[in-house]
């Protein structure tokens, strides 16, 4: 099987690949709920003796190409790196023949799938001990599934949870309201709004940072296939159900897994008072402000991803610094 993961001058693949596995890079495809070939990758550092593993979940509409930068950033410093393409996007099996539909089923299977990849891939094929790296909807997936993974993951980030949606026409209120009346009618698999495709630079809420954007536009439309349109109302209906049972005190205090927020202070999508409400009931997390950044933080200007990447290293693997000077290390 070739053409796994792909690669570009401007977006190099870390480490060398030859087929599907070489010495410090291996891909290929798990089996999740409903037999749904889910695309993977592990990422070995060169250092001699590995610091442990990062669990690294994308948000919605990303891929494991996205986030090559970062990648390197990690294995350069002695950590693997272990992910996947969530269903229904990347290089992972879409859900309707619709295929830019972001769509799911249940919000349980993201949570199925997640618990395969460590118990198939990250546990017998990766170096403990195991941490997790997590933005936007891979967040939102990592809180709701935290309270079970107390013995599988030494310490989690998360970047910009998706625990509000903002920038839109209707507030969250009514997009819930008219996503629960169309599921519930059996149309669940239409989109509310129509698909327009990318936004240009000056339009995103994503990033601040003209590079980055470019590169991952590039990306997409080199692998059309990685690209996605809006979500369907099953998918937000499922998603905004989540989101109201992550976000209650009585699901954080079942978190035991120490875990920063970390938290852009100019991200319209997830509004950044949802974010501090949600760490206020948080016993196990820290939140971390990045002032002026937005969504994207692993995918901002660099004086901003400077910021979540300096916050990331005090943090894991946890012999650098404790929580209590997590804020001076990402000044």
């Amino acid at each position: 099987m070739t053409d796994i993961l792909h690669s570009s001058i401007d977006n190099p693949m870390p480490g060398h690949m030859s087929g599907n596995t070489s010495g410090s890079t291996t891909a290929g495809y798990f089996t999740g709920v409903d037999g749904k070939q889910i695309r993977y990758a592990i990422f070995r550092s060169d250092a001699p003796v590995a610091r442990g593993t990062v669990v690294l979940l994308q948000g919605r509409n990303e891929s494991i190409e996205k986030y090559y930068e970062t990648i390197s950033e990690f294995t350069a410093r002695g950590l693997w790196v272990a992910t996947f393409d969530w269903r229904g996007q990347g290089g992972s099996d879409r859900m309707l023949k619709q295929a830019r539909r972001g769509h799911v089923r249940r919000f349980t299977d993201y949570e199925k799938d997640l618990s395969t990849f460590l118990e198939q891939i990250v546990l017998p094929d990766t170096r403990l001990p195991f941490f997790m790296v997590a933005h936007s909807m891979g967040a939102l997936i990592a809180l709701s599934h935290a309270p079970l993974m107390t013995n599988r993951i030494d310490r989690l980030v998360v970047c910009a949870p998706f625990v509000a949606l903002g920038a839109q026409p209707i507030g969250q209120g009514l997009i819930g309201l008219l996503a629960a009346a169309v599921s519930a009618v059996g149309l669940g698999f239409l989109p509310l709004k129509r698909d327009r495709g990318s936004l240009p630079f000056a339009n995103n809420l994503l990033t601040s940072d003209s590079r980055r954007f470019a590169r991952n536009m590039g990306l997409t439309a080199a692998q059309p296939r990685l690209a996605m349109g809006p979500p369907t109302a099953r998918w937000l209906h499922e998603t905004f159900k989540a989101i109201r049972r992550v976000t209650r005190r009585e699901h954080l205090t079942t978190i035991r897994v120490p875990t920063i927020v970390l938290a852009p202070t100019q991200d319209r999508l997830v509004p950044h008072l949802a974010v501090e409400n949600l760490a206020r009931n948080f016993r196990a997390g820290h939140m971390i402000p990045v002032d002026g950044a937005r969504h994207e933080l692993l995918q901002e200007a660099d004086h901003y991803r400077a910021q979540a990447i300096a916050a990331i290293e005090a943090f894991i693997p946890g012999s650098d610094a404790d929580m209590a000077d997590l804020a001076g290390a990402a000044e």
